[in-house]
């Protein structure tokens, strides 16, 4: 009895072993009698048609990859769909690594469109407004001119790189001139039909020498300079969020080359051809042929992490209170520029229409209209003026204006718009979506030099006694580690990389080339001898200002930061501090360069003229009365 209850217990003890022990050090040989696992495996991962495993382990001469002297589960027709089926599986992990950044990427570039599209539109209706209620006579002719403008400044600021804001606002002054010279520089000849007493080519005329009659003043470069400082913030975040995106979608699809996928398959495949399918690749073979393979996806670490770097300042400067208000004060400023360019063509009508008429010849006279008496024909042309102040007197000079001409002039008055959304609006605040990109962006500065590592995470989690070096069963990796870039690949054991994929080494171009343009655009960084050199304290400065921030939208903030900046008479660029060595001071303008005097903002519209006085008032009275 006792020595049966012995054998019994020795069989056990057999059973036990053959199931435990065996499976953790590779689950069956491929030197046994059956390839039954290796098929299940081939079957379970949809390799490839289960007819091309054998039955029984044997030796196969034409292996190219898995080549092993005893007999094997594998062969080449399976080494084939081995290959296949690596590439496909190493670029699902990509994708579904990248997955997180690439929807980052999409939702915020959309989120800033949307956010940089509705100040646009809301400047753009406000514009319109100003001729709506003080420029009647070209409010209908006006409106195109401005939706064109503002599609103009929408296309800038999306990043289109044939869109200019010099061309944009040429063209806007240049079409604006004759709407202004025939329908209020000269009243008589806006009021004719445009059909009978409008040449063409008298406004073609008008047209091409704008520039240098130069009837609106100094307010269209003035109008160009600021939306330039402003809005290129916004347009540079546009350009990197787009150039982000294209160069995630081109690491994805990565061309994986013939000799990265023999590394693959001998890392991965080759313990199936002995039948230890649950063997796992050693961490160091992993990483050597992962990073062999995406040399050309890790180069891509340096300019992407430059990129990353660049994206978080033009959010914190987007996202402090000043810059803020930056990209909306210059769009509301539009408004308050065309209004004192038409204004100074106004106070200068005279001068205009000599120089026009000795350049462009006179234009035909039409039927005179209904002559209106010296009271309406005053208040008439003091409509055009909002409200005109001597400095000397300091008085308005408006005795004549009723409370109803005061009240018709009220709507030009200059105010403080604040762009605040309602509370329940669903958009979000250009500051709000700003800080929330700044923190989300920074987890993926080194994404892409990353990125092999993490492919091999996934065979680092389980823990094994033993791992498959390449050859064999072995217990730690003992071939030597390289780095990721391309000269460290020349003394990579496991993969001979003889050149990156031109896809990649072109976004890689593009990367440093956009990076280094806007830093100098921005005036974040100098270029001298064709090297750009970057103002980092300014970088990190503006990035900590920008984080510190804790104005909220609904604090007031906007309207403190544009009294703030009519204050100091200019708006915030969003640029870091400038080191004297990379900017040197401004030097003082000179008198006869110097602009006009700007009109103040405030609950009334004055305007402080210095040379204008009673008697030049007057004068051009008479001589409109006289043309009338």
């Amino acid at each position: 009895m006792f020595p049966a209850a012995f054998q019994n217990v020795d069989m056990l003890w057999v059973i036990v072993f053959y199931f435990v022990f065996l499976p953790g050090t590779g689950c069956g040989s491929a030197e046994g009698d059956s390839c039954h696992e290796v098929k299940t495996a081939y079957m379970m991962r949809q390799i490839g048609p289960v007819e091309l495993v054998p039955d029984r382990p044997g030796a196969d001469d034409s292996l190219r990859v898995c080549v092993h002297s005893g007999p094997s589960c594998c062969t080449s027709k399976m080494e084939d769909s081995y290959m296949a089926a690596v590439r496909s599986e190493t670029q699902q992990k990509m994708r579904s690594y990248s997955f997180e950044l690439k929807y980052l990427i999409a939702g915020q570039t959309k989120a800033f469109r949307e956010t940089f599209e509705s100040l646009v539109s809301f400047t753009s209706n406000l514009t319109s407004t100003l001729f709506d209620s003080a420029y009647s006579a070209l409010a209908s002719d006006c409106r195109p001119l401005v939706f064109q403008l503002f599609s103009d400044i929408k296309r800038h600021i999306s990043g289109n790189s044939n869109s200019t804001l010099d061309n944009s606002v040429r063209q806007f002054y240049n079409n604006l001139f004759p709407l202004v010279y025939r329908r209020l520089l000269n009243p008589g000849i806006g009021r004719m039909s445009p059909k009978t007493y409008s040449s063409p080519n008298h406004d073609d005329c008008l047209r091409m020498t704008r520039q240098d009659v130069s009837p609106f003043g100094p307010h269209p470069r003035l109008l160009v300079r600021s939306l330039s400082r402003a809005l290129g913030v916004g347009r540079a975040l546009s350009r990197l969020l787009a150039l982000a995106g294209e160069v995630v979608n081109a690491a994805e699809k990565v061309t994986l080359s013939r000799e990265c996928g023999r590394g693959l398959v001998r890392m991965q495949y080759c313990p199936h051809c002995r039948g230890m399918t649950t063997l796992r690749p050693c961490t160091g073979l992993c990483v050597n042929i992962m990073r062999g393979c995406l040399v050309g996806v890790s180069e891509l670490g340096a300019p992407w992490g430059s990129l990353v770097v660049l994206l978080q300042r033009l959010a914190a400067t987007l996202a402090t209170s000043s810059n803020h208000n930056s990209m909306e004060l210059a769009l509301l400023a539009v408004r308050n520029q065309v209004n004192d360019g038409i204004l100074h063509a106004q106070l200068h009508g005279p001068r205009i229409t000599a120089t026009v008429e000795k350049v462009c010849g006179p234009q035909a006279a039409g039927p005179k209209m209904q002559t209106a008496n010296p009271a309406t024909a005053h208040i008439s042309f003091l409509s055009t003026f909002p409200s005109v102040t001597l400095q000397r007197s300091n008085k308005t000079f408006a005795p004549s204006v009723g409370p109803a001409a005061r009240q018709r002039l009220r709507p030009q008055s200059r105010r403080s718009f604040v762009l605040k959304g309602s509370r329940g609006d669903k958009s979000r605040s250009l500051k709000k979506l700003s800080r929330e990109f700044e923190g989300s962006i920074q987890r993926y500065r080194w994404f892409f030099s990353e990125l092999p590592d993490m492919l091999c995470e996934s065979e680092m989690e389980v823990e094994q006694h033993t791992c498959w070096s390449g050859q064999d069963v072995i217990e730690s990796y003992a071939g030597r580690v390289v780095g990721s870039s391309f000269k460290a690949q020349k003394e990579n054991p496991e993969l001979t990389v003889r050149n990156t994929d031109p896809v990649l080494k072109g976004a890689k171009q593009r990367l440093e080339q956009l990076t280094q343009e806007l830093l100098v655009d921005l005036g974040w960084a100098t270029k001298s001898r064709g090297k750009v050199k970057e103002d980092e304290e300014g970088g990190s400065a503006q990035m900590e200002r920008g984080s510190g921030d804790d104005c909220d939208d609904e604090d007031g903030c906007e309207a403190s930061a544009m009294e703030n900046g009519d204050q100091t008479g200019d708006t915030s660029s969003g640029r870091g501090p400038v080191t004297k060595d990379l900017a040197p001071a401004r030097r003082p303008v000179p008198p006869h360069h110097l602009p006009p005097p700007q009109v103040g903002r405030g609950s009334a519209h004055m305007l402080s003229i210095e040379p204008l006085t009673l008697a030049t008032l007057l004068l051009l009275l008479l001589s409109l009365w006289q043309r009338r």
